[in-house]
């Protein structure tokens, strides 16, 4: 875990790198999640599987679960659920999958839904048709994981 201070020294906060294999490992310079407090920020999790390393469907319902296959690891290695998800944005390829997304989004989701944002997408990782990233809100009491 990394510490953080602010320039003016009057804030610190504590920075801890989340890292599982069972979520695709990164393909840059960033981090599969980043817990600050009792926030964690999700990277962008695309249909790679986390054990071949490749993307294995070729039709949007199965890159879409395989997504949230992997969101849903990264949530559980941060010390939660899917259910602590506040905020999601979703990239999707072609945007006449927008009511696909949403059924298969109902199937891992439970109401109250987070807050989201969807945006049609050219060019995605690897000529993927769909990519989400989410922001966790974890109760204080939500120990860290070892």
């Amino acid at each position: 875990m990394d510490s953080i201070t602010a320039s003016d020294n009057s804030l610190s906060f504590d920075k801890e790198i989340i890292f599982t294999e069972k979520a695709p490992l990164p393909l840059g310079t960033y981090s599969q999640a980043i817990r600050v407090g009792e926030t964690v920020y999700l990277s962008a999790q695309t249909p790679v599987s986390p054990i071949t390393g490749q993307v294995e469907a070729a039709d949007f319902d199965g890159q879409m679960r395989q997504t949230m296959d992997n969101l849903k690891a990264m949530a559980e290695a941060s010390g939660g659920t899917l259910q602590d998800v506040v905020k999601v944005t979703v990239f999707i390829a072609e945007i006449g999958d927008f009511a696909k997304m949403n059924g298969i989004m109902e199937e891992y989701f439970q109401k109250p839904y987070p807050a989201r944002t969807t945006a049609g997408a050219n060019g995605l990782a690897r000529g993927t048709l769909v990519a989400i990233d989410a922001i966790m809100a974890l109760a204080i009491s939500t120990p860290r994981p070892s």
